[in-house]
């Protein structure tokens, strides 16, 4: 009988000793068989394919994107003088420009500006006899940047006025095009009183507030690459804030990057039409954009509403003095907006805060306030009337806004506004 130890050599040479075949090119897979290791080549073109797949990726999306937005640079320097500081911005007259950008359905918008540089429908100069005029003022919104001028509030709000009373009414809009902070705005204001209006109505937005004391866009440095912007933002972020309290803007620095991408930028145009999504992003932004809409505004924001103070200030009293009404309103930006149509807002914020400082500074100066911003609590999801990325409001935005001010501006506070009383002879036909 043999032992069972008899064997025990031959299974150490057939089990633990593989067989040597061709070195280097296979080995045990641990269940009996043989595996091939990679050849060397091989370890270089599966990297080289899996970036080239990454490559295909975003090429594909980025031919999506510009499919999908298919944007034009707006071609603002037609338009405007952006060098001046003695004038701040200022339009050229005359001229035309157009603006296709993003998110603007085709055609492109077309800005055809008058003799006196202006988005108005008819010419600077005198007003027709029996006529009730608003010159308006303020920037872009008031401008109606983005949305054709036959849909905006300026050319929609003098006809709702007119059938609510009964009355001839225009409106000039001395609305500028781009970076028409408060301070570009009075700079202008030796404009409006020659337009000879009845009444001056400024539009107001928490762009403005940010930017009271700007008089030209913000020169950038000259920093090389495609991340040269984003490196310098980070930088200077850093540079007088720890890395948690410089969070928000290191976040809006590489959200402005991520949207200069067009894969990027559609990603956030769908993202941005969920409400709630995107009141949470927007509240996490940095003071400089949010700051507004905290209850208990932060020292710079108080800065702020000190400038603009000083801005009305300087035209109310002109207006005062020439016998001019002087109105304000403030148009919420598009968080806004959604926070106050949501009806809650988390804890240390507040949709109203800004419009009551507002109120506040203009009636102190004399002027009238009226106030819009109640009539969003009805509205649901006011931020579908806004460009969800550019954040300026779209067509139907226009619309929105034109009724709310033709009922605010009709409801009494302007007398020579109040909305006529329908007659009785209407009545008893629809009896």
């Amino acid at each position: 009988m043999n032992s069972p130890h008899s064997n025990d050599s031959t299974n150490k040479v057939s089990i633990g000793i593989p067989c040597a075949h061709s070195a280097g090119d296979t080995r045990d897979n641990g269940a009996g068989g043989r595996e091939q290791k990679l050849p060397r080549r091989d370890w270089i073109l599966l990297p080289l394919v899996g970036i080239l797949t990454v490559c295909l990726l975003a090429a594909s999306a980025e031919l999506i994107a510009r499919r999908v937005f298919p944007a034009q640079p707006a071609q603002k320097g037609a338009c405007l003088v952006v060098s001046d500081s003695s004038t701040g911005v200022r339009a050229i007259p005359n001229s035309v420009c157009w603006d296709q950008a993003k998110e603007i359905p085709p055609p492109a918008v077309e800005y055809r500006l008058n003799s006196c540089g202006h988005r108005a429908d008819v010419e600077c100069g005198p007003k027709q006899p029996g006529t009730y005029r608003i010159t308006m003022i303020g920037s872009s919104v008031a401008f109606g940047s983005r949305v054709h001028g036959e849909r905006t509030f300026a050319t929609l709000l003098p006809r709702e006025i007119q059938q609510q009373t009964r009355r001839k009414v225009e409106l000039y809009n001395e609305g500028i095009y781009a970076w028409g902070a408060p301070h570009v705005v009075a700079l202008h204001f030796h404009e409006v009183l020659p337009t000879k209006p009845d009444l001056i109505l400024e539009i107001l937005t928490p762009w403005d507030i940010e930017n009271a004391t700007i008089t030209s866009p913000p020169t950038n440095p000259a920093l090389p690459g495609f991340m040269g912007m984003t490196r310098y933002r980070i930088k200077e972020a850093l540079a007088n804030k720890s890395l948690a309290n410089a969070f928000p803007e290191i976040r809006e620095a590489l959200n402005d990057l991520l949207t200069s991408t067009g894969p990027g930028y559609m990603l956030q145009h769908f993202l941005y039409k969920s409400q709630s999504q995107y009141v949470n992003s927007h509240l996490i932004g940095a003071d400089d954009t949010v700051g507004f809409l905290k209850a208990v505004p932060s020292p710079v924001w108080e800065r702020r509403l000190q400038q603009f103070d000083s801005e009305a200030a300087h035209m109310e009293a002109q207006a005062t003095a020439a016998g001019v009404p002087f109105v304000a309103v403030l148009i919420p930006n598009r968080a806004q907006a959604a926070m106050i149509s949501m009806g809650k807002w988390p804890d240390g914020y507040d949709p109203y805060k800004l419009d009551n400082e507002l109120r506040a500074i203009i009636t102190r100066h004399g002027g009238i306030y009226i106030d819009i911003l109640p009539g969003y609590r009805a509205l649901p999801n006011p931020e579908e009337d806004y460009f969800p990325v550019d954040g300026h409001p779209n067509a139907s935005g226009h619309a929105i806004i034109s009724g709310m001010l033709a009922k605010a501006l009709t409801n009494g506070s302007i007398p020579a506004l109040k909305a006529a009383t329908q007659p009785q002879a209407g009545l008893e036909k629809q009896k």
